[in-house]
């Protein structure tokens, strides 16, 4: 997909890190942004800097995921691009301890968010007649996150609910896709950015480069990682050995 000035994007947690860049780097190839995030203030600098929409909205509730995504596309005219980005650290090994109240919070942000947003998304892209959908994952949902599981099982249920849901999208034109970067230095990292000395750390326009290139290239169900000083791809993920002998496997396909 090319970015034009035709393009119409939303891009959420828009108004710093990660989805800040992502929003400056689509609005400077043309497009119109959404800039959605539950800082207004922040969500307002931005979407002034790029003659974007700013939306305040709390990405955990599906109403107004719906609501942000209805004000997109009604004041751009259609939808075209959707970043799900918005995010949240785990903080706590969810292991040997667990406060329910954080794991529900991080759960929110981390999957709900991305399910709500998706399903918003998909009647607005069907009416542009396709488009692309990119979830932030992590490359914490590839491999494991030693000290943080409860942010490894969001992650890596966003790749697999990508991969899942691409499957039935990609025939209407609609590419679902993951970004999973590696530790990047963002707000997210902020508490622990001491422990990080020496060891290399994306910028965040480096994803938003890998973004930039799976809107181009990506292709649907992909999930691409993204490491400081290498080229960022989709990542191979290994067939499982099906059942010996017996049919085909049903068709659990949903929508008809």
């Amino acid at each position: 997909m090319l970015i034009t000035e035709n393009t119409v994007a939303l891009v959420t947690g828009g108004a710093s890190g990660i989805g800040e860049a992502v929003v400056r780097r689509v609005a400077g190839a043309g497009a119109k942004v959404a800039v959605v995030d539950r800082d207004a203030v922040a969500a307002a600098a931005v979407a002034d800097d790029v003659s974007g929409l700013a939306i305040s909205c709390d990405v955990t509730s599906p109403t107004a995921m719906a609501a942000a995504v209805s004000e997109a596309e009604s004041w751009g005219g259609r939808l075209d691009v959707v970043h799900l980005n918005a995010g949240s650290v785990g903080g706590q090994s969810g292991i040997t301890d667990l406060d329910v109240a954080a794991y529900r919070r991080v759960v929110g942000v981390n999957v709900d968010h991305v399910v709500f947003g998706l399903t918003a998304a998909v009647p607005a892209l069907r009416r542009a007649g396709g488009g692309a959908i990119i979830t932030t994952s992590s490359l914490a949902g590839l491999v494991p996150l030693p000290g943080d599981a409860i942010y490894t099982l969001t992650k890596h249920a966003v790749v697999g609910y990508v991969r899942s849901a691409a499957a039935t999208l990609a025939p209407e034109g609609i590419r679902a896709m993951a970004l999973c970067p590696g530790f990047a230095d963002t707000a997210l990292i902020a508490h622990v950015r001491d422990q990080f000395a020496g060891f290399p750390l994306l910028s965040a326009g480096d994803v938003a480069d890998a973004v930039e290139r799976m809107l181009a290239d990506g292709g649907a169900g992909e999930c691409w990682y993204v490491q400081p000083g290498r080229e960022p791809g989709p990542y191979g993920f290994r067939g499982v050995p099906g059942p010996k002998g017996g049919d085909a496997p049903p068709d659990l396909s949903w929508e008809g």
